[in-house]
C-alpha cells in the first residue's frame, strides 16, 4: 500500500478565479476535469494519465493541450529519459472556481458543468451498494450567513484536498449550497413567544450521518 502525504508533491496556487470563456470551456469536459483531479495527487506525465484514464495517448495529449494552453495546468518538472524530455503536469491551483452569476467585467461567461450532476452520476453504484454517506437540509437563512457558512464549508473542502493519499479505494466528496425560490414556508407563527415542542426538533433525521427522510444529494462548487 502506497502512502502520499505530501498532497500534492508540487508547489500550485490556493484558488484561481475562472474570469475567461476558454477557461470554463477547458473545464466543462468530463474527462479534462478527471485528468485535473489526479493531479491533486501528483504530478504526472501525458503517459501515466493516459494510463490511469485507459485512453489513448495521443487523445489525453489533446486534452492536457488545452488544460495548459488555458492556464489551468504548468510543467512542474521534466526527466530525461533516453533522448527524449518528459514533462511533469501539474494544476496551477488546488481550487479553479466560476464566479457566483457567470459574469466577469460584465461579460457572460459559458456553463462549465453541473457538480450535482456529476455526483449523481459518480455515486449511482455506491448508491445501490448502500455505500453512500449523505445528507441533505434545506434552511431559510440571510444570503449573507448562507456566504459565511459556504466559507467554513471551504475550509473542509481544502481540508479533503489535503488528506494523505493511500489505500486502494477513492473517495468523492460532494458539497453544495443553493437558493431555492419555490421551496415550501411556514406562515408566522400566530404567538412568536411560544416555544417548539421539544419533541419537534431532530424528528426527521439523525445526526449520525445516516440519511435523512429527506434523501441524499451533494453538489460541490469546485469547477476542477
Amino acid at each position: 500500500m502506497s502512502i502520499n502525504t505530501s498532497i500534492p508533491d508540487y508547489d500550485l496556487d490556493e484558488t484561481i478565479e475562472l474570469t475567461t470563456a476558454e477557461q470554463v470551456r477547458a473545464i466543462g469536459d468530463p474527462l479534462r476535469t478527471t485528468l485535473l483531479g489526479l493531479l491533486h495527487e501528483r504530478a504526472a506525465t501525458v503517459t501515466e494519465l493516459a494510463a490511469a484514464v485507459k485512453r489513448p495517448k495521443s487523445t489525453v495529449a489533446h486534452h492536457v493541450n488545452v488544460l495548459f494552453d488555458a492556464g489551468l495546468l504548468r510543467v512542474v518538472r521534466t526527466r530525461r529519459v533516453r533522448a527524449i524530455e518528459e514533462r511533469y503536469f501539474g494544476r496551477t491551483a488546488r481550487m479553479f472556481y466560476v464566479g457566483l452569476g457567470r459574469r466577469r467585467d460584465g461579460v457572460d461567461l459559458p456553463p462549465d458543468f453541473n457538480d450535482f450532476e456529476v455526483a449523481a452520476k459518480e455515486s449511482a453504484g455506491a448508491f445501490d451498494a448502500g455505500t453512500v454517506r449523505a445528507f441533505i437540509r434545506h434552511a431559510r437563512i440571510p444570503e449573507e450567513q448562507a456566504a459565511e457558512f459556504w466559507r467554513r464549508v471551504d475550509d473542509i473542502i481544502h481540508e479533503f484536498d489535503r488528506l494523505p493519499r493511500s489505500g486502494d479505494t477513492t473517495y468523492g466528496f460532494a458539497v453544495g449550497l443553493y437558493p431555492m425560490v419555490d421551496y415550501p414556508t411556514l406562515p408566522p407563527r400566530p404567538d412568536e413567544g411560544a416555544s417548539v415542542g421539544a419533541g419537534d426538533e431532530g424528528a426527521v433525521g439523525g445526526g449520525d450521518g445516516s440519511a435523512g427522510a429527506e434523501g441524499s444529494a451533494g453538489s460541490g462548487v469546485e469547477a476542477g
